[in-house]
């Protein structure tokens, strides 16, 4: 227990005194995943509105996907993208492995997923409550498309953090596509990891402490926003 005091003691004074190597995997950490967040909205919250508005067959087998895909193993993901992007893959002449790019293509695969169906099932509940005026006023699929994102976007925007959250949070991708190389991309799971095998605990509890840190940001993030949009009227 002295030991463990210790090193708690010590990760508390590398958080208050700001560590150079503590910011620096913070600092990658949080571009990487904050990329990848945003990568994965770009892509996943059009998709979501579309399959929300959308009547076509195979849509069951779709939404099927969509949610069975929420669950997408990690080290299957990191996998699949070291196949592509090593030296022998399709994509290996990009020179893209233990990169920090890597890790953002790795992370964005994961949450893309969740973002698509997490927005699919409020837009869906919002297009159930417009439809009958959209179609009184003759809008297009993706006018459709933009009014149910633009009124939406509150509940969006927690669909976001919990990407987010979801990505900063991720060890077994990034630690096979990225390599885990000191002051390239080490991230603050991958090198929790790393300090705990080691048995270096300072480091390992002080990033631990930041990625907690982190997770409540995100969630008072996500409770902010749905008292702010309730305040406002707008749909949570």
């Amino acid at each position: 227990m002295q030991d463990l005091a210790e090193s708690l003691s010590l990760a508390i004074a590398l958080v208050l005194s700001g560590d150079a190597d503590l910011i620096e995997i913070v600092a990658l950490s949080l571009r990487v995943s904050l990329s990848a967040t945003m990568l994965a909205c770009v892509l996943g919250l059009p998709l979501g509105a579309l399959v929300a508005i959308g009547r076509f067959p195979g849509r069951g087998a779709v939404l099927v996907a969509m949610n069975a895909l929420m669950g997408l193993p990690p080290v299957v993901v990191g996998l699949l993208v070291y196949l592509h992007l090593s030296r022998s893959g399709p994509l290996g002449f990009l020179g893209l492995l233990y990169t920090p790019t890597a890790m953002i293509i790795a992370q964005t695969i994961l949450i893309t997923p969740i973002v698509a169906a997490l927005a699919r099932q409020a837009l869906e509940d919002l297009h159930s409550e417009y439809a009958e005026q959209f179609r009184s006023l003759c809008l297009t699929r993706m006018q459709t498309v933009g009014a149910l994102l633009w009124d939406g976007r509150f509940t969006l925007l927690t669909v976001g953090l919990a990407g987010f959250g979801r990505a900063v949070a991720e060890v077994g991708a990034v630690i096979i596509v990225g390599g885990n190389i000191d002051h390239l991309t080490r991230v603050m799971t991958t090198a929790i990891a790393l300090e705990t095998s080691k048995g270096e605990l300072a480091l390992a509890l002080a990033l631990g402490i930041v990625l907690l840190a982190l997770s409540f940001a995100v969630n008072a993030g996500v409770q902010g926003l749905r008292v702010s949009a309730a305040a406002r009227g707008a749909h949570v």
